[in-house]
């Protein structure tokens, strides 16, 4: 795609069809702050620029009836969304509907070459498959702080190697195409806002529970990335004073008492100790644990499989509570890898938020898990690139 938006109107257009489908002039001028005439200037602009295509009759509401405008059908959106394990990698039209979606394990401190040989194999295999001859613009998301837009990871505790690494400018000349890069957990946030659990919230919090723990924080519909671009990093928190020694060098974060890491190692210690027959088993048959077999194991009533998922929420509600006291969000979504632990997990954070924040922050608030699984983060870095795309020149 070379051509972009010449102004604010034509980006608000391109953004009103992402987000809501094919439209006619006369919804769209509803939604806009625009004469028709003006109007009407604008989307013929649009037009030419092969941005939108006139996509057939709109409904009659009186008088001649006009076509209807949607975003260039041919338009195509790579979505990376790489984990502390594995990475998923997704092509996305326009309206940001998924066209084709792979995911691989991955372990992201074999550093950035490596694991970007494998996106760049799996974009290829998702065009080798049809969906795509190219792409015009590429998302990424990257589970650690990134100073924002340049796309350089900042001393990422648990990715080392990738300190520094020009993220953006080594993809875009791979892929021949324009490329952002975000936290991984900002871009849950915007997939569950575009097509999940948030579409109707304006103020939320997505707290993303993995091998770490992030927050991704939406003001009035935007990501609220701070000034350097570390806004939400919670699982850095202290949530023991003097506690265990955390990866980023400091002692009692809360990611180091709870996420995949902290959870694998507390259930590895519980079947070591004769704790948990259940895991004990498991154990010895894989030679490791992971958050999967906590949750497997507290699903068929393992006592201390299902302590460590209590505690683990019940220390997760407590750094919660604090942001809603201070936020006072409209809704708080769980997601990521640790939330396969279920509703055990979301009633022991309901219960610390609950119990801990003021009535008034809480009355009305609904603590819930995402909707979209792995599909948030892919979804959410195709609209961080659409949003840059449709953004003026």
């Amino acid at each position: 795609m070379t051509a972009r938006p010449a102004n604010a109107h034509q980006a608000r257009l391109l953004r009103l069809l992402r987000d809501g489908g094919p439209n006619s002039r006369a919804q769209l001028g509803d939604q806009i702050d625009l004469s028709r005439s003006k109007l009407a200037v604008e989307i013929d602009r649009l037009l030419e620029t092969g941005l939108v295509v006139a996509d057939g009759l709109a409904a009659s509401r009186g008088g001649r009836r006009s076509h209807n405008i949607r975003l260039a059908p041919a338009l195509r959106l790579l979505g990376v969304d790489i984990g502390a394990t594995s990475v998923d990698v997704a092509v996305t039209n326009a309206e940001l509907e998924i066209l084709g979606h792979l995911t691989q394990p991955m372990d992201v401190r074999e550093g950035p070459v490596a694991v970007f040989e494998q996106v760049l194999a799996m974009a290829a295999k998702l065009r080798a498959s049809g969906v795509a001859e190219g792409f015009d613009g590429a998302g990424i998301g990257v589970p650690g702080p990134v100073r924002y837009p340049e796309g350089v990871p900042v001393a990422p505790p648990i990715m080392p190697g990738w300190d520094g690494f020009p993220v953006r400018e080594a993809l875009s000349q791979e892929l021949g195409c324009p490329v952002m890069v975000d936290n991984d957990v900002n871009l849950m946030a915007m997939g569950e806002q575009h097509a999940g659990v948030a579409r109707s919230v304006k103020d939320f919090l997505c707290v993303k529970i993995g091998t770490g723990i992030g927050c991704g924080i939406v003001v009035a519909g935007d990501v609220y990335r701070g000034t350097t671009g570390s806004a939400g990093d919670i699982g850095h928190i202290q949530a023991e004073p003097d506690g265990r020694p955390c990866a980023c060098g400091n002692h009692g974060c809360l990611e180091a008492y709870f996420g995949g890491a902290a959870l694998a190692r507390d259930a590895e210690a519980a079947a070591r100790d004769g704790r948990s027959g259940e895991l004990a088993a498991r154990l010895e048959a894989a030679g490791h644990l992971a958050a999967t077999d906590v949750a497997a194991a507290a699903s068929a009533g393992d006592a201390a499989a299902l302590e460590l998922i209590r505690e683990g929420g019940m220390r997760t509600g407590q750094v919660i509570a604090g942001l809603v006291s201070f936020f006072n969000p409209g809704l708080v979504v769980i997601g990521g890898g640790v939330t396969g632990l279920g509703h055990t997990l979301l009633a022991a954070i309901r219960t610390q938020v609950y119990r801990q924040s003021l009535p008034l922050a809480t009355g009305n608030l609904p603590i819930v898990l995402g909707e979209l699984g792995p599909a948030a983060g892919v979804t959410g870095a195709a609209r961080l690139i659409s949003d840059h795309l449709f953004s003026p020149a």
